[in-house]
């Protein structure tokens, strides 16, 4: 069984990488949101090393953004964006997380995470830049540059604050699902469109699983 969960392994590029979220969004009339949490999971019965890449390394600090992951555990990877300035708001930059086994160098497996700086949660859609030439040569640039993990830096995990006010509300949010009645129950006070079915209430089960896991190590 263990030879067979190696084997996807074998070829560079191929072994699949679980990363929670896939995107990170940071708004700078929010403090709470310049510090975001990555987890990165290991399902496979061997142990993983990864290393994190970025297209502005400059911008964020991160913390153990190199190290391993024992089979079937997670690693959380605290990135702060340290550069919170108008004439970033809407560009789009690139984290990217690369795998391989303890005994190997050749990356096995990657995932790229987006990063957006946002003026206010209010704003959904970042704005577009007057210069189009611009805008389209730093997509270029962000689609081939990442740079090494030697570039990024590094803070202390002593001087990290609590859980965002986001990772909390989606927590109650969780919780509250979860207390909701099972679709199919019959006798419940509570309205039908309420019911919820079991396979939301295992989601709503996993993600609460995944904040606690955050909040606990914040």
């Amino acid at each position: 069984m263990q030879q067979q969960i190696r084997q996807p392994g074998l070829v560079e590029g191929s072994l699949p990488v679980f990363v929670f979220p896939t995107e990170l969004l940071f708004y700078a009339d929010e403090q709470a949101t310049h510090k975001q949490v990555l987890t990165l999971y290991n399902p496979y019965e061997f142990a993983l090393k990864f290393k994190v890449l970025c297209t502005a390394p400059n911008k964020y600090a991160v913390v153990d953004a190199t190290g391993a992951v024992k089979p079937q555990c997670c690693v959380d990877i605290v990135i702060r964006h340290r550069d919170v300035r108008a004439c970033h708001y809407g560009v789009i930059d690139k984290f990217r997380l690369q795998v391989s086994e303890q005994s190997q160098r050749k990356a096995l497996g990657r995932k790229e995470v987006m990063a957006t700086l946002l003026p206010s949660a209010a704003q959904e859609q970042p704005q577009v830049r007057p210069q189009e030439e611009e805008r389209r040569m730093k997509e270029q640039l962000t689609d081939r540059v990442f740079f090494e993990q030697t570039a990024f830096q590094t803070e202390s995990r002593a001087v990290s604050g609590g859980p965002s006010l986001l990772t909390v509300l989606l927590g109650l949010v969780c919780m509250a699902a979860l207390m909701l009645p099972t679709l199919g129950e019959q006798e419940s006070t509570v309205p039908v469109y309420l019911h919820l079915s079991v396979n939301k209430k295992l989601v709503a089960a996993y993600v609460l699983g995944l904040l606690t896991m955050v909040i606990l190590r914040t």
